[in-house]
């Protein structure tokens, strides 16, 4: 993946989060897009509790952190030391900064938390994108980027099902990981190119 297109999709996504957290920054009830997914989401996965449980899996600590752990592994058996640390910082930096920076500042609570953007989802897709940028060029990376739209689609499904998220946490969620992972991926690029 070249760096104008790490560039364009940062940017992309980034407007995305922006522009979404705008729009639902202080709401405390879900909005028209909200409403039209989760009515979708209510029809099809109505009586399938135990299968949106499932969604949800891979969205879970325990799951992602084994997974970070074999991706930093993998790359520090090929020394890939960039890759090294985007897994490590590319998943956790995303996660500290909506924790801290975005919920506080688009303030929208659901429940007794804030939701936008979705932490859940925030970390998986943040997970799953260094592995699409760390796979290599081709078929390997084609496959991860499959999976990861899938997965995220699924756990998507389950968070806003279980009752956990709106569909619009979930999307700014999705932008926001994809954005901070390839801004990370073409800061370290930089930084490589600058020795």
């Amino acid at each position: 993946m070249s760096g104008k297109a790490k560039g364009a999709g940062a940017a992309v996504t980034a407007a995305i989060t922006l522009g979404l957290g705008s729009w639902v920054a202080g709401d405390r009830q879900p909005n028209a897009l909200d409403g039209g997914l989760q009515r979708w989401i209510d029809g099809v996965f109505a009586h399938e509790g135990a299968l949106l449980r499932l969604f949800v899996l891979p969205t879970e600590p325990y799951i992602l952190l084994t997974l970070i752990a074999l991706m930093t592994l993998v790359c520090a058996a090929q020394r890939r030391w960039e890759g090294v640390i985007l897994c490590l910082a590319g998943t956790a930096l995303p996660v500290a900064l909506n924790t801290w920076v975005l919920k506080p500042l688009f303030d929208r609570p659901l429940k007794d938390y804030l939701a936008y953007p979705s932490g859940h989802t925030v970390s998986l897709v943040a997970t799953l994108t260094v592995l699409v940028v760390l796979a290599r060029p081709g078929a390997a990376r084609a496959v991860a980027a499959a999976v990861a739209v899938v997965v995220t689609v699924m756990a998507g499904i389950g968070l806003v099902g279980s009752g956990f998220h709106y569909p619009v946490d979930v999307i700014g969620g999705a932008c926001f990981a994809i954005a901070a992972v390839l801004t990370a991926s073409i800061v370290l690029g930089r930084r490589r190119g600058g020795r």
